[in-house]
């Protein structure tokens, strides 16, 4: 295992238990289409040997308007399940660059009561430059049934959220790029307001990790308290589109805070509404 994170294996781990019994390795990989990559096609391709490509749009709530929304427990069991994964199974998530959208399905099977679930340090880029097996091979799978035990307390909604930027009862923390949190920069999905809840820290996703591998906890610990974030008061983390938020859990829940909730309609319901308060990089309301 990975030395600062009970939530992260390196690749000599998973590489050394590739093909045992109650293993289920999981590409989770997704992007977003500045970065002009092809999650499919990519574990087409190549993929660790036995893995199986869990599609982040395929497995979100079909009914939602929303984007990469959070699927019923149903949906999702019988989603994993043809995929043959098992409540029961030790489950290793990974994606391209190591901590992006990985973290994404981490946490959802962790709501789902799964825990012996972890990501792969470094991704399958670093799997690939270091020499690993990969191939091209379709996994063989056999369906399975995956018995869902649903935490909907790690979820927030947007009824809560409101009254948690009203209020201040929560820190929130936002994992977009700064000139997307700041107003600077547009979002990559029309219709969306730029700019950030009123109260939010930053802490970019592209912070947590060097060379796809999570920072050292010291590190972690540095970067939320640099961003204004105390670690001894409840944490909302939102994204985009609930994606990369995960990501900011797995590193609070690294760092031992056990009081974080996922805003799952993230910055895509938030800016996309009317009546919700923005603000700007310089703390200004935004224009509509």
């Amino acid at each position: 295992m990975a030395a600062d994170s009970p939530f992260v294996v390196d690749a000599d781990w998973l590489q050394q238990r590739l093909g045992q019994p109650g293993l289920s390795v999981v590409d989770a990989s997704w992007y977003l289409p500045a970065h002009k990559r092809d999650a499919r096609g990519e574990y087409d391709a190549a993929h660790i040997p036995g893995a199986v490509f869990l599609d982040q749009d395929a497995v979100s709530d079909p009914e939602s308007e929303l984007p990469h929304t959070l699927p019923s427990p149903r949906h999702f069991s019988r989603f994993v399940g043809t995929l043959g994964i098992s409540a029961d199974d030790t489950i290793v998530v990974y994606d391209g660059p190591g901590f992006f959208s990985a973290p994404r399905a981490w946490w959802m099977f962790r709501i789902m009561g799964v825990y012996q679930v972890y990501v792969l340090d470094g991704g399958f880029d670093n799997w690939k430059a270091e020499g690993r097996p990969v191939t091209a091979e379709p996994t063989k799978i056999a369906p399975c049934i995956f018995h869902a035990q649903f935490d909907e307390s790690r979820v927030v909604s947007l009824a809560e959220m409101r009254r948690i930027v009203e209020n201040r009862e929560s820190q929130i923390a936002d994992a977009r790029g700064p000139g997307r949190f700041a107003g600077t920069e547009p979002e990559p999905r029309a219709g969306i307001r730029s700019g950030h809840m009123p109260g939010a820290s930053n802490i970019p996703v592209t912070a947590l990790s060097r060379d796809g591998k999570l920072l050292p906890v010291p590190e972690l610990r540095e970067l939320f308290e640099n961003a204004g974030i105390d670690l001894a008061r409840p944490v909302v983390t939102s994204c985009g589109s609930g994606v990369t938020a995960a990501a900011l859990t797995l590193a609070l829940e690294t760092l031992g805070h056990g009081d974080s909730r996922l805003y799952d309609g993230s910055w895509t319901e938030w800016g996309g509404l009317t009546d919700t308060p923005v603000e700007t990089g310089n703390g200004e309301p935004a224009k509509p």
